[in-house]
């Protein structure tokens, strides 16, 4: 029996006398399960768009980053999952890791950029982030902010930075500074921070505590003082934000994945799901959406942001190297999770 019927909670025999009644009202229609680690509204924005062009239904099943990873591993080849998105690619290496990714084929994955995918092609990024550095504007100078992230762990900054290192967000950048500089600068970074800093739970909080004058500078994401700023500037008329340049790890840009179970009886529909979703149609409603994301398709742009998506100067950093257990093993042994 199809792993979708079994999704239905119907039993062989129950299907069996159900099945006139079931095709007669439409309700045992095949339905594609994203997976979504992804911001949960923009997913809403994009999955109607895409049934509406090819009438595939599509259930989102919501959730965080390593949350979900983890549950795809533990549930294996019985996952009810034919999608799995991502707000960042740690959590994507770890499914691959895992073996259970079908390969994209290259026709699908050709509008992303190389190195916004892995090299196996078992999944591709499809949208972007880049790490800045807010700072209060009434207590620092921009000609004061730091050349490198890695400074922030200098006693200078002692009492003056904010992060959230419990998100996925932050962690995708500990996984960077793995790769870039290996686990033991990362190591000492981290112990830096820890020294220096105060610790909020969430980046919107960070933002807020930026721009209040409790801390003078915070590590995020672009989009978050950029959707304040669209929205009302409620939490950001006190504060910029600062782009590190020339390869820094403070530059690292972050991707978020798209990637197709290799269990899935849905594999046709899949990739046309992800065909949506990487092509110009899905990343314009992505680059026209509330979250202020870099679209990868290059044919497709993002306006009225701080820095353009070509602008930014991000570290050579391939997302099949950003190890989600090696982050969560050391930022355990730090101290932060």
């Amino acid at each position: 029996m199809k792993k979708h019927l079994l999704r239905a909670g119907l039993g062989i025999a129950a299907a069996t006398l159900l099945a006139p009644m079931l095709a007669a009202c439409g309700s045992n229609e095949p339905t594609l399960v994203v997976y979504n680690a992804q911001h949960e509204q923009l997913l809403k924005e994009i999955a109607p768009e895409f049934t509406k062009e090819t009438g595939i239904k599509v259930e989102l099943r919501n959730g965080q980053d390593l949350t979900l990873s983890n549950q795809i591993v533990q549930e294996g080849k019985a996952s009810p999952a034919d999608v799995f998105l991502t707000e960042n690619s740690p959590a994507m290496s770890q499914v691959e890791a895992a073996g259970l990714f079908d390969k994209l084929p290259a026709s699908l994955v050709a509008p992303i950029p190389a190195p916004y995918r892995p090299r196996s092609d078992l999944w591709t990024g499809f949208v972007a982030r880049s790490t800045t550095l807010v700072y209060n504007t009434d207590q620092v100078k921009p000609t004061d902010l730091p050349a490198s992230i890695l400074d922030l762990a200098k006693p200078a900054w002692k009492g003056r930075i904010a992060f959230s290192p419990t998100g996925a967000d932050f962690q995708a950048i500990v996984a960077a500074m793995i790769d870039l500089k290996g686990e033991a600068a990362a190591k000492a970074w981290l112990e830096g921070l820890k020294a220096n800093g105060k610790v909020y739970d969430g980046n919107n909080l960070v933002l807020e505590a930026v721009n209040s004058g409790q801390v003078q500078v915070g590590i995020v994401y672009h989009y978050y003082w950029e959707r304040d700023r669209k929205e009302n500037g409620d939490v950001s008329d006190h504060s910029a934000q600062y782009y590190f340049k020339g390869g820094d790890p403070g530059a690292f840009v972050s991707v978020s994945g798209a990637g197709i179970l290799k269990s899935s009886d849905m594999k046709d529909e899949a990739r046309k799901f992800i065909a949506f979703l990487v092509g110009e149609k899905g990343q314009q409603i992505l680059a026209d959406s509330y979250a202020l994301e870099y679209p990868l398709n290059p044919k497709v742009q993002l306006e009225g942001v701080q820095m353009k998506f070509s602008e930014l100067q991000p570290p050579n950093v391939n997302v099949s190297d950003l190890d989600a257990k090696k982050v969560v093993d050391l930022m355990t042994a730090v101290g932060f999770l």
